[in-house]
């Protein structure tokens, strides 16, 4: 190793967990030329996944929200390759990016290789729609910010077609169906209903919001919010009945058609519109990615130190990991709150690396589960560890609670002074804007 080789430290996946891993690093690492840090990603910007249900629903214009990586990369220090991840190779250590193009089909960047000395994959997971016939063809899934701005295009055009048309609306016109009632899918139910009665007030008379407008959530389990506890599962349950969304539970989807869903009852749905929100697997590269071993959801198993079971070098975090939980059959769960965690100890664990110290194990630790149900109000459990249970909470407790989650990440990438900044100017700008995007 020459003299002026720097440690390489490459974090594949800039969303939640390797965003704010590759931030830290390059404060702490990069900032002083201690290591050489770099990042990895498909897309331009970056928006927290747990807001893309208000995305899609015309709650929140993204482009208030996103950050832009190339200017993130420039003010905390580390290197930006624009470009996805398309292969490994564990001896010599690179990483395959391939080639991207614009929307027209010009070129952008050539395919090339990244050496790294410690690689650290975070590119997420994706839908899983178990091959549900016609899924992948009629149902939107929700894993970026366009397919969020894709389908609120279509609400918000399905809205204007209704207004203008000459005939009456037809039956299913105006429904949308949610196919998976865990978080993302109950709380995109709640928001469409308040996106509807909104949008219809900006004029659209010719469209009876009670008649014509249904949401229809589908959940094969018996209870909606299934890995919650069932007293959260049960109040999420009555704020949506009163505000007149349909849930369907111990309802399987036997296939999605262009016009509705069908379910293994035999019973058809009508629908304009269908959102699978039902389940998550690892990205498809994770499958044969120079031997890492995967688990049966593609996601890379690791040792509790996040480092992969195959490669010491090679580290996993965020919702394409399986890292161990003692005491739990299952692994860490895919969710904000342990890509944060994994980040946050991973930061940690990589500087004790470079001094060539032992790794400490990661050891998840859950504060429970929040539900935001948009203007109706948020409803949760923390855990208590005096308690040693779980803490009930609803109403503005848990709506502060809720948005806290997200400041915790703002904070994370930008510190404390931009976040306040940034809160404050998007505080302002709400009073001079319709409360639902209408473009």
């Amino acid at each position: 190793m020459g003299e002026d080789h720097r440690h390489r430290i490459v974090i594949v996946g800039g969303g939640a967990a390797g965003l704010e891993l590759v931030t830290h690093l390059g404060d702490a690492l990069g900032k002083r030329g201690l290591a050489d840090v770099s990042l990895i990603e498909r897309s331009r910007t970056h928006l927290w996944k747990p807001l893309l249900h208000m995305v899609a629903a015309g709650r929140m214009d993204p482009s208030e929200h996103q950050l832009n990586y190339l200017a993130q990369a420039h003010w905390r220090h580390f290197r930006y390759h624009y470009g996805e991840m398309i292969g490994l190779d564990r001896a010599s250590k690179t990483v395959q990016i391939g080639a991207t193009f614009d929307e027209e089909g010009r070129q952008i960047a050539l395919p090339r290789s990244v050496p790294y000395d410690t690689l650290v994959i975070a590119i997420g997971s994706i839908t899983n729609d178990f091959g549900t016939p016609g899924a992948a063809e009629h149902a939107i899934p929700l894993e970026t910010a366009e397919q969020a701005v894709r389908f609120q295009h279509r609400l918000l055009n399905g809205f204007l077609r209704a207004q203008s048309q000459a005939g009456a609306i037809k039956p299913g016109q105006l429904h949308v169906a949610i196919i998976g009632a865990g978080a993302t899918g109950t709380e995109l139910a709640a928001e469409l209903y308040q996106t509807s009665r909104e949008v219809i007030a900006y004029g659209l008379d010719q469209v009876d919001a009670d008649k014509d407008i249904r949401i229809i959530l589908i959940e094969g389990a018996k209870r909606i919010l299934p890995a919650l506890p069932e007293r959260v599962s049960e109040a999420t349950l009555a704020l949506l009945n009163k505000l007149g969304v349909d849930v369907r539970t111990d309802a399987r989807v036997a296939a999605v058609r262009a016009d509705g869903v069908e379910l293994a009852s035999g019973e058809f749905i009508p629908a304009e519109l269908v959102v699978w929100a039902a389940g998550v697997r690892g990205p498809d590269v994770l499958s044969d990615l120079d031997g890492l071993e995967v688990n049966r959801a593609n996601h890379l198993v690791t040792e509790p130190t996040l480092q992969t079971t195959r490669d010491p070098d090679i580290f996993a975090i965020g919702d394409c990991a399986a890292c161990p939980r003692e005491g739990f059959e299952t692994p860490v769960p895919p969710r904000a709150q342990a890509a944060h965690q994994e980040a946050s100890h991973l930061a940690k664990q990589l500087k004790r690396r470079l001094k060539g110290l032992p790794l400490q194990p990661f050891v998840y630790h859950d504060f429970g589960s929040l539900v935001s149900l948009g203007n109706v109000g948020a409803i949760g459990n923390l855990m208590n560890l005096a308690l040693r249970g779980n803490l009930f909470i609803e109403g503005m407790l848990a709506r502060w609670m809720y948005r806290s989650l997200y400041k915790m990440h703002e904070r994370a990438l930008h510190g404390t002074v931009k976040t306040a900044l940034g809160t404050l100017a998007r505080g302002l700008s709400r009073h001079a804007e319709p409360k639902v995007k209408l473009h």
